[in-house]
């Protein structure tokens, strides 16, 4: 494929912007080459800036669950646009949102619409810490909660790939007040809030890792979770930024049975659009400002074309009976066709998948945390990634991500892709 036009506008993005991408990921720093520039997209398709066209497993991150320009979100955001695209005063949709969005998840009262993931998880956590008058926070190496200075502790994804977890411009004091444990062993946390027992305010993790790949919780493992958290009346927080609205109606809450404090929410909430959320129950919302002492504020949260979008996303979610059964029935036929053509080429592997999320990892052992995420041959991936790029298959261009199943694939969508992976893995 010839990406002569992208190499062009990434060489221009570079002089103006830093690294030339506006998040690091984007550059292909992990997997070398020059980043793609998409000119548009449609269904399960992109098409870049030289006229390839690629079938897409990173569906902007996740969001995309309905396919690109989905054209119930694209026609909401087009009639509210006409009508002026943003006030930083109330709006009725807001609320239409938001009581949809309490009647789809369960053991939520009230929720909050911010504008991404490391706002509501940032937010999340404030909202820990006045409620509960602690400081101390538990997180999860490889968990990536977004930026925000607590959480770049050993984070997933991005800081994994530039060997950099704990970033500077974090302070000491800052980092102090971050606990950081193995996801997965339920023994650590116990351990750790022993330890510091009175002091932490909040235990916070992705219920399905998605940002060292695709890790779900062990059998026992949140429900241990749960049980710690009130035993040591700490408040549990779960990131569903990535799973929330992906793998059921209600999140990882419906799908494991297991019922966080507070909820945070990005990606599919806003169809596309830039949004995040944050909810609990009434108890704990209440402490948020102008009802009580914590504070938190946005001019454009709730911004009328972002919840054009997030509605429009959540009342066909709502509405299609059928849809996480069919995400999960395409996500485990590319699992076990992955599996087939990975034996038979002899590729050391092993594959992580719960409902539309899933990964490839070149590593013998399972994975279930970040330890054994790491332990994957990155050299492989590279090629396999470049290898999938030739092939017209756009996977995430870091071994520490997981892919993200769109509706709008179809099956011969997955046969070419199970080909495409059979094509290159005769070349590792």
């Amino acid at each position: 494929m010839n990406y002569k036009r992208s190499s062009v506008l990434f060489a221009q993005a570079e002089i103006v912007i830093p690294g030339g991408v506006n998040s690091p990921v984007r550059a292909f720093k992990a997997v070398g080459g020059t980043p793609i520039f998409v000119k548009k997209a449609k269904g399960a398709y992109l098409y870049d800036e030289d006229g390839n066209k690629f079938i897409d497993y990173i569906n902007s991150w996740g969001p995309m669950i309905l396919g690109h320009a989905f054209e119930p979100v694209v026609n909401a955001v087009i009639e509210k646009a006409k009508k002026g695209t943003s006030f930083g005063m109330p709006t009725e949709i807001e609320t239409k949102i938001a009581e949809l969005a309490v009647s789809m998840v369960p053991n939520i009262d009230k929720i909050r619409f911010v504008n991404s993931g490391t706002e509501a998880c940032m937010s999340a956590v404030r909202l820990a810490r006045g409620f509960t008058g602690k400081d101390k926070i538990i997180k999860f190496a490889g968990c990536y909660h977004g930026h925000s200075d607590s959480f770049l502790i050993q984070a997933g994804s991005g800081a994994i790939t530039f060997g950099s977890p704990n970033s500077p411009g974090v302070t000491a004091g800052t980092a102090k007040d971050t606990l950081l444990a193995t996801f997965n062993n339920i023994e650590n946390v116990k351990k750790l809030a022993e330890a510091n027992k009175g002091e932490i305010a909040c235990i916070i993790l992705e219920p399905v890792a998605g940002n060292m790949g695709c890790i779900p919780p062990q059998e026992g493992f949140l429900l241990g979770l749960r049980k710690l958290c009130d035993e040591h009346k700490i408040l549990l927080i779960f990131d569903e930024v990535m799973t929330g609205f992906r793998l059921a109606k209600g999140g990882a809450q419906e799908l494991y049975k297991i019922n966080a404090d507070i909820v945070c929410y990005g990606k599919v909430i806003g169809g596309g659009l830039p949004v995040g959320a944050f909810a609990a129950r009434e108890e704990i919302m209440n402490y948020l400002a102008p009802l009580g002492p914590v504070y938190q504020a946005g001019t454009l949260s709730g911004n009328p074309l972002a919840m054009a979008a997030g509605l429009a996303m959540l009342e066909t979610l709502n509405n299609d009976s059928k849809i996480f059964d069919r995400l999960a029935e395409k996500t485990a036929y590319l699992h076990k066709g992955f599996s087939k053509v990975l034996n038979e080429n002899n590729i050391v592997h092993t594959i992580n998948r719960v409902g539309s999320m899933i990964s490839i990892h070149f590593a013998k052992d399972t994975v279930v945390d970040f330890e054994s995420s790491v332990k994957g041959n990155n050299e492989t991936f590279k090629k396999f990634f470049h290898g999938l790029l030739h092939e017209g298959i756009y996977i995430a261009p870091s071994a520490f991500e997981t892919w993200f199943i769109t509706d709008a694939l179809s099956y011969q969508d997955l046969d070419k892709t199970i080909e495409a992976v059979n094509t290159v893995a005769k070349t590792l």
